[in-house]
C-alpha cells in the first residue's frame, strides 16, 4: 500500500533528516485526546524517507486542555524533572479532539513534552476571537515555545511573535498571506507546512479509478489555502486520471464551504447534496466535518465511500470504518515533536519545513476495508505516479510551489 507518514516519535528522533533537523519530535496525546499519527510507520522525512504514512492510533487520557479563552491555565511550578523549558500550544476552533490536525499537533506536543520531562500548557480556541487572547495568556505564563495549530492563527501568532522576540513560535500551516514564499516571517517563527496537494492528487486518482458513477465530490470547512490545497489537489488527480484513461469522471463541490470546522447539520447537508448529485466518493476537508458526511452516507443507504484529511480516520475514529476509502495524511505529529524537542535542546531554527511526497511529509493511508475492492493495478499505478511527482515529471500545483 502507498503509506507515507510514520508512526513513531522514536524514529523521528532517530532519523531526523536535514529537512527537519531543527524540528522537534512528536508526542503522545494527552488525556481524553486521540493520538493521531501514532501508528504511522516512520514519519516524515522530518524523520526520514523510511517512514510510512499509515495509521494514527487513538490515545485516550485527560489533558491540560482549556476551553476557549477562559481563564488562562496555571503553569506548573516545576515544569520538568531536569528541564525548565516550557512548551505550549493553542488550538484552532476545531479543538484538540477533532481527530484531525489539532489532535495530531496536540499529540506531538505531549509526546515531546514527556520525552524531555516537562508539563506543557495547552489552550483550546472556540472561535477566532480567542486566538490572540489565548496566545497572550501563554506568553504571560512564560512559555518558551508556543505552537499554534492552523492557518487561521497565523496573523495572531505573527503579531505576538513580533511583540515578544524572546519567545519562540512554531506555526502549523503558516501562510498568513495565502502565498507562502518560503521565507520565515521573523527569527523566532518557524513555519511548518505540508504540500497536501501532492497526496490529495494520489487520492483523487484512486477515487476516480474506484468510482462507478463517474462522479466524485469534495467540500471544505472554510476557504483557507490549507483547505483548498486538499480539494484542488484531489480534483487535479481526477483530471489526470481522465487524461491517462480516456474517462470523464467529474469532480463536484469545489466551491462548497460550510463556514466552519464543526460536525453539524450544515456539513451533513452538503454531503447529502453531493450524494444526490450521484457522487459515490466524498472528500470533506476541515477537521471533523467528515463525521457529518459519514452520517449523510449512512442515511442515504447508498454505496458511497468517504475520505479523511490530515489523519488516517480509520485509525483515529472507527465510527464509520466501513466507509473509509483512504485518507490524505499530513505529518503534523512528527513535525511538532521535532520542533519541540529541538527547541528544548536549544536548536530552534526559523527555517521552514515543507512536507512533500519526497520527504514523506504527506501521503495517503492504506485502503483498509477496500483493499480487495480496488483494481489490482491501482497500487502499482499509484506507486509509479508517486515517483513521477517526486521526479517532477508530473507537476502538482499548489500555493506552496506557485511562482
Amino acid at each position: 500500500m502507498l503509506s507515507l507518514i510514520g508512526n513513531s516519535s522514536a524514529s523521528a528522533a532517530e532519523n531526523g533528516s536535514e529537512r527537519l533537523v531543527t524540528l522537534g519530535n512528536v508526542v503522545e496525546l494527552s488525556p481524553g485526546r486521540m493520538a493521531l499519527g501514532s501508528t504511522l510507520e516512520d514519519i516524515l522525512s522530518i524523520t526520514s524517507r523510511k517512514t510510512a504514512l499509515s495509521g494514527l492510533a487513538l490515545i485516550g487520557t485527560s489533558a491540560l486542555l482549556l476551553a476557549g479563552c477562559a481563564a488562562a491555565p496555571e503553569a506548573e511550578d516545576d515544569t520538568a524533572a531536569g528541564s525548565d523549558f516550557l512548551p505550549c500550544m493553542v488550538s484552532d476552533s476545531g479543538g484538540f479532539d477533532d481527530k484531525s490536525f489539532n489532535q495530531l499537533g496536540y499529540e506531538g506536543l505531549t509526546e515531546a513534552s514527556d520525552e524531555i520531562g516537562v508539563t506543557p500548557i495547552t489552550v483550546e480556541s472556540n472561535a477566532e476571537t480567542d486566538f490572540a487572547p489565548n496566545i497572550q495568556s501563554l506568553v504571560d505564563q512564560g512559555c518558551d515555545l508556543i505552537v499554534t495549530v492552523g492557518f487561521a492563527l497565523s496573523a495572531a501568532t505573527l503579531e505576538a511573535a513580533e511583540a515578544n522576540p524572546e519567545v519562540e513560535f512554531a506555526l502549523i500551516d503558516d501562510a498568513a498571506d495565502g502565498d507562502f514564499d518560503g521565507a520565515p516571517d521573523f527569527d523566532n517563527t518557524k513555519p511548518i507546512l505540508f504540500d497536501a496537494s501532492q497526496a490529495a492528487f494520489l487520492a483523487g486518482y484512486a477515487s476516480a479509478d474506484y468510482s462507478t458513477t463517474g462522479v466524485v465530490g469534495t467540500y471544505g470547512g472554510m476557504e483557507y489555502p490549507t483547505v483548498t490545497i486538499f480539494m484542488q489537489g484531489f480534483a487535479d488527480g481526477v483530471t489526470y486520471y481522465n487524461e491517462q484513461k480516456g474517462t470523464d469522471v467529474q469532480t463536484i463541490g469545489l466551491d462548497l464551504f460550510t463556514g466552519g470546522f464543526e460536525a453539524n447539520e450544515t456539513a451533513k447537508t452538503y454531503a447529502t447534496n453531493l450524494i444526490d448529485q450521484n457522487a459515490d466518493v466524498i472528500f470533506p476537508v476541515g477537521g471533523p466535518i467528515y463525521q457529518s458526511a459519514g452520517a449523510a452516507i449512512v442515511d442515504s443507504g447508498k454505496p458511497v465511500v468517504l475520505l479523511g484529511a490530515d489523519a488516517d480516520v480509520f485509525e483515529t475514529d472507527p465510527t464509520y470504518s466501513e466507509l473509509y476509502f483512504t485518507s490524505v495524511l499530513k505529518g503534523i505529529k512528527a513535525g511538532v515533536y521535532d520542533v519541540v524537542t529541538a527547541a528544548a535542546g536549544g536548536d530552534f531554527s526559523n527555517e521552514p519545513y515543507i512536507g512533500t511526497l519526497e520527504n514523506d511529509g504527506v501521503g495517503i493511508a492504506p485502503f483498509h476495508e477496500f483493499e480487495d475492492a480496488v483494481s489490482p493495478e491501482l497500487q502499482t499505478e499509484l506507486d509509479a505516479l508517486t515517483e513521477s511527482i517526486i521526479s517532477g515529471d508530473v507537476v502538482v500545483e499548489s500555493y506552496l510551489n506557485a511562482g
